[in-house]
């Protein structure tokens, strides 16, 4: 059968093989090391993918990926990655260099301690917004995209996730998506306004599990999920009070995944398309682990070229690792227990 013209080159040479759904956490500058890890997961002819969700960084990537896919299949998603944080690394302003002395701060941080965005930023520059127009053809996501794709976004008057599909996605979600409210204006979007996603939903899993084809759901986590040192300083115990709320909504999410599967394994009929999708649903995990250590907190903020490229190898690094292991595993088994290693 021929296909339709308009499939892009992904689709169109991508049809069999084992599809898999992407669940992309943020971290700031720290999200180039999920750029490896799809690098590695582009190279393999047996994947194909079915949704991708993200918040923060994992947006760009998400995007990237998806719009990479659409211009040139595989290649031009691994393409479109490295043009997305070559560009990001080329647009880090001296204000989020490291302190001289103070290694772990810079002058923006020090600024936002005591001013708010709308008064250091009142016409709220944001080099991102630049580089998505330059890069991301959003509206020929929203008409073909090749995946599909769940962006969050956190709602401020309520503090609930907004999760965004694919044909909603516009350059503006995106920032919504990646808004440090201490850093940028919230992003207006309808009659809402909104900062990071990654507040709420980091990343949202239920729309992989509950709404996508594919039943296996690769999750790809940057920040630590445990830190056994006692934070006692100011800025330490400051830190990992952000690191403990960038994950609560995850364990928010897994915690509902495990509930729900208690109750179909107690025979719970309500919904029980649903539940039975779930208790089916397959996980897998990728971290960062190790590569962040030794990484200073401020480095999120900070894009260095030298660190981007770093954390891709890492990235790719880790990747294989997993690829090697566990492809086998797609379509087959869970390679990681949520309820033992998040609960």
């Amino acid at each position: 059968m021929r296909l339709p013209r308009f499939l892009s080159p992904y689709k169109r040479n991508h049809r069999r093989g084992k599809s898999v759904n992407l669940g992309l956490q943020g971290g700031g500058a720290h999200g180039a090391f999920t750029w490896g890890v799809l690098d590695v997961l582009l190279e393999q002819n047996r994947l194909s993918f079915d949704g991708v969700s993200g918040a923060s960084a994992g947006a760009i990537n998400a995007v990237a990926l998806a719009a990479g896919l659409l211009e040139n299949g595989a290649d031009g998603a691994r393409a479109k990655l490295a043009a997305v944080w070559g560009a990001i690394a080329a647009t880090v302003p001296a204000s989020l260099m490291p302190v001289p002395g103070l290694p772990n701060e810079t002058m923006l941080g020090l600024v936002t301690r005591v001013v708010s965005p709308y008064q250091f930023n009142p016409f709220d520059y944001d080099p991102l917004r630049d580089i998505l127009t330059r890069t991301i053809d959003f509206a020929g996501l929203q008409r073909h995209c090749p995946v599909h794709l769940h962006i969050a976004a956190t709602d401020v008057a309520d503090g609930r996730p907004r999760v965004f599909a694919t044909a909603e996605i516009t350059r503006e979600v995106v920032l919504a998506s990646t808004c440090l409210p201490h850093l940028r204006q919230a992003v207006r979007i309808g009659e809402r306004h909104y900062w990071d996603g990654g507040y709420s939903a980091n990343p949202p899993i239920l729309p992989l599990v509950f709404d996508r084809a594919a039943a296996d759901t690769l999750i790809v986590l940057v920040d630590p999920t445990e830190d056994l040192a006692l934070p006692t300083s100011a800025s330490a115990i400051t830190r990992r009070i952000g690191r403990l709320a960038f994950h609560a909504p995850l364990r928010r999410e897994i915690e509902l995944v495990e509930r729900w599967r208690e109750l179909a394994g107690d025979g719970f009929t309500l919904g029980s398309r649903r539940l039975k999708r779930l208790r089916q649903h397959r996980f897998h995990l990728i971290e960062a682990g190790d590569a962040m250590v030794g990484l200073a907190p401020v480095s999120k903020l900070v894009p260095e070229r030298r660190m981007l490229e770093g954390l891709r190898e890492a990235g790719r690094t880790a990747a294989q690792a997993w690829v090697d292991r566990h492809t086998d595993a797609l379509g087959a088994r869970s390679t990681v227990d949520l309820a033992a290693r998040f609960l």
